[in-house]
């Protein structure tokens, strides 16, 4: 069923896990990702980049839609990094039931401004909003709208920014990094900064920049209060080295035999994330 990310967070909240959001282009993965939730019994998001967005075309996302409506599961269709009122407008016109509007690189006030404006010309048509506050890295060219120096959420800011902009969930900034991390890097997560925020909001926290991070510590950071995990490098890189590795294997291009391999992997990955974020059979 299609739902808000608002409502499924609320229940996250309720229920004391987190949601996975990944990031799909393509209606291999979109099968693979609603199949696995289906199967899981897991609530999850399918979210889109403005990248993604434009390069799928609106049209492909009403296919999606479409395909959420009629699962037994509960699902919303979100953006993620919207950078402008715009970006947002067009998504919820394509039928998104949420938006992230990213002006965490302007001017704190600029910021504010911004994501009020959306809230309020989403709220009035149903549609939830993420906002953000603090820097998401950039580790590779997949991420166009992350920065390579990582700016910590300041708790500081936290209650004004909700206060003022009436947002449904916050994306903050612990350490983490968009795409996946080079050879011999590691990050610098700052997890007790997840129990501070938590401390001065009760808005569902987002976690940008969830792959190619351990295990070990997503889910610590999920028990500390995360209530939705961003996914898409690690599934992506899965799905194109199982696709790749049977082609080399077997030269066979027929897509119905190709593409299968790709949405194995998928599967097993968001499977595991799921497991993670302790969501599986709470559809």
């Amino acid at each position: 069923m299609l739902t808000t990310v608002a409502d499924l967070l609320a229940a996250a909240e309720e229920g004391s896990y987190t949601v996975g959001a990944y990031n799909v282009t393509e209606s291999s993965m979109l099968r693979a990702v609603v199949e696995v939730a289906e199967e899981c019994r897991a609530p999850a998001i399918i979210a889109a980049a403005v990248n993604e967005f434009e390069f799928a075309e609106p049209e492909f996302y009403a296919y999606a839609r479409a395909r959420l409506e009629r699962s037994p599961v509960p699902l919303a269709l979100h953006l993620d990094h919207g950078h402008s009122f715009g970006d947002c407008m067009r998504a919820i016109r394509a039928g998104f039931t949420g938006v992230m509007i990213d002006g965490s690189l302007l001017p704190y006030e600029e910021n504010v401004a911004l994501t009020r404006k959306v809230v309020e010309a989403a709220h009035e048509v149903g549609v939830s909003v993420e906002g953000e506050i603090g820097t998401i890295g950039a580790k590779t060219s997949e991420a166009d709208d992350g920065v390579e120096g990582i700016h910590y959420t300041d708790p500081d800011d936290v209650e004004d920014f909700v206060s003022r902009t009436g947002v449904d969930a916050l994306a903050i900034a612990i350490g983490t990094a968009h795409g996946q991390y080079p050879a011999g890097y590691e990050p610098h997560l700052k997890l007790d900064l997840i129990s501070e925020i938590r401390s001065r909001t009760r808005v569902p926290l987002v976690l940008h920049g969830g792959s190619n991070n351990p295990d070990e510590e997503i889910e610590q950071a999920c028990r500390l209060g995360l209530r939705k995990v961003n996914i898409s490098s690690d599934f992506k890189v899965a799905y194109y080295r199982a696709v790749g590795a049977y082609l080399d294997a077997t030269g066979d291009f027929y897509p119905a035999k190709v593409l299968p391999h790709g949405m194995d992997e998928v599967k097993r990955v968001v499977r595991r994330k799921m497991e993670l974020f302790g969501c599986m059979g709470r559809a």
